[in-house]
């Protein structure tokens, strides 16, 4: 069995038409598509207000700015980010970006490093994506539980149900009228406490 891998959209940021060049080359267009390349920082900040892109590569430096603030400023977004230098600076500037979760690549580029860096931020992003999908299941079960505990707290003081009772009244109410225990704890909340 084939598993078909997801496309992942690019955004290349390279004030260089021969780096852009050479970073589209070196990308997998059936892996990663679509590939936007923008020419300044300016640009690419707007653009990344209106899109969202998997991976965001920087190709500096730019001309409104060296890279590295545009780079920072994608780290709080879900984007991957590459952020590629000359040989010289390489230490430096990528000593501050691992801190933030910006991966650095040196000049000249090796076609094999930077395709596995690709791959690595694509399967990191993957796992990252599992684990605020998780997150986002684990708060909504921590809200029903909390709604329906209200509900059952109000069943209590207002109807003097017993805990027990007032569980068995909200599941009972779910199943005759094919709502959820959230919904049917949201109802007796509306009704008791307005």
């Amino acid at each position: 069995m084939v598993l078909l891998r997801p496309q992942c959209s690019v955004l290349v940021v390279s004030s260089s038409e021969q780096g852009a060049d050479l970073i589209y080359k070196l990308l997998d267009v059936t892996k990663y598509s679509p590939v936007t390349t923008l020419k300044n920082a300016g640009e690419a900040r707007r653009r990344l207000i209106s899109s969202s892109f998997d991976i965001v590569i920087i190709n500096a430096p730019l001309l409104d700015e060296f890279g590295h603030e545009l780079a920072m400023s994608t780290v709080d977004s879900s984007s991957g980010t590459v952020l590629i230098v000359k040989n010289q600076v390489f230490d430096e500037i990528s000593n501050k970006m691992e801190k933030l979760g910006v991966l650095t690549l040196s000049k000249p580029l090796s076609a094999s490093l930077f395709r596995q860096s690709l791959s690595l931020i694509f399967a990191s992003r993957e796992r990252l994506k599992r684990a605020e999908k998780e997150n986002i299941d684990l708060r909504a079960k921590i809200e029903e539980i909390r709604v329906v505990n209200r509900a059952k707290c109000v069943l209590i003081a207002c109807l003097k149900m017993s805990e027990p009772e007032a569980h068995k009244y909200i599941e009972k109410q779910a199943m005759d009228t094919r709502m959820t225990k959230y919904k049917v704890a949201e109802n007796i909340l509306k009704t008791y406490e307005d």
